[in-house]
Order: structure tokens, then C-alpha cells, then sequence
């Protein structure tokens, strides 16, 4: 009779332990996944960005072929909503930090 209490000692002490190695793997597949969502989300920043700086090409192209043409209240214009840009951006940034 005490042979078979060891033994459903032992089988317990195993399952226990089966129970924890599945729930640390249950544990790293679930860190993996949100790794794998959070790589979609950095690639779709990305791709943002790249729109962002092939929106910001064309427009310096387009100022520079304003200036070129000679349009200086037009880049007088833009130079100042430019400046009025930073210094609100300035400000902004200055009350929140």
C-alpha cells in the first residue's frame, strides 16, 4: 500500500511539473505573438514615414521651382508660415514639457 502512495506521489509531482512547462510555453507563444503584432505595427509606421517623406520631396521640389521662377512673396509666404510653425511647435512643446 505504500508503494503505490509513492508512486501517486511521484505521478503527481510530474504533472505538476507538466503543468508549469505548459504554461510557461503557453506563456512564450503569447510573447511571441504580441511581438509579431507589434512587427505589423512597426512596419505599417514605416511605411507611413516613407509616405510622409516622399510627400515632404515633392513639396520641397515644389518650392524650389517657386523660387527659381522668381515668386518672392510666395516664398516670403511660405518662409513665414514655416517660422510661424516652429515657434508655435515651440510653444506647444514648451507647455507640455
Amino acid at each position: 500500500m505504500g508503494d503505490a502512495y509513492e508512486r501517486e506521489q511521484q505521478n503527481n509531482a510530474l504533472l505538476n511539473s507538466l503543468s508549469q512547462k505548459t504554461s510557461a510555453l503557453k506563456s512564450v507563444t503569447i510573447d511571441i505573438y504580441d511581438n509579431a503584432r507589434d512587427q505589423g505595427t512597426i512596419d505599417s509606421t514605416s511605411e507611413v514615414f516613407s509616405s510622409l517623406s516622399t510627400s515632404l520631396k515633392g513639396s520641397a521640389g515644389r518650392l524650389t521651382r517657386m523660387a527659381r521662377q522668381g515668386d518672392k512673396v510666395a516664398v516670403l509666404k511660405v518662409a513665414g508660415i514655416c517660422v510661424g510653425a516652429g515657434v508655435g511647435l515651440y510653444v506647444v512643446l514648451g507647455w507640455i514639457f
